[in-house]
């Protein structure tokens, strides 16, 4: 596939999840965890496909991918979670903005810090870094959510 296509396609689905939680939307399962674990695996495959890897890489890409999901389960304790309509719903706040911009930031520095100590710069797919992030938050909502004993939403029919 077009590298150019597929960040596209991840930037859109990025997005959407971001304007969705923003605005507030139900929890359930299956949306709660499908993307992080798409890009999880789209990030994986794009490892394994990857012939020049070291060891070094790949110590770095699996404490990189440790990091961000710490970085997202952070992430996931600033969302707010609430029962509307007999459902529990996630919505972004300020907070969780905030624990974006500090996981941009932490990012960034570990990515350096990564390449200046013998990783290859192509070697953390982004799909990755971004699926194992969300996945971290995903995992602390979703506890966070059983806790509260409110039902999570049913997954849409189409």
């Amino acid at each position: 596939m077009n590298p150019w296509l597929l960040a596209a396609i991840i930037s859109a689905v990025v997005i959407a999840v971001v304007i969705k939680r923003m605005i507030g939307e139900p929890v359930n399962a299956r949306e709660l965890f499908a993307a992080p674990v798409i890009l999880t695996g789209i990030g994986i495959l794009s490892l394994i496909k990857k012939t020049d890897l070291t060891a070094t890489d790949i110590g770095w890409v699996i404490t990189g991918a440790l990091l961000g999901a710490a970085l997202g389960a952070l992430r996931g304790t600033t969302v707010q979670l609430v029962e509307k309509k007999g459902f529990l719903w996630q919505r972004y706040t300020g907070r969780t903005f905030l624990a974006v911009l500090g996981t941009l930031a932490v990012s960034a520095g570990f990515n350096i810090l990564a390449v200046k100590m013998g990783m290859h710069e192509d070697a953390r797919p982004l799909q990755l870094a971004i699926g194992v992030s969300f996945l971290g938050e995903s995992l602390v909502i979703g506890r966070r959510g059983m806790s509260v004993g409110v039902p999570f939403a049913p997954a849409r029919t189409r």
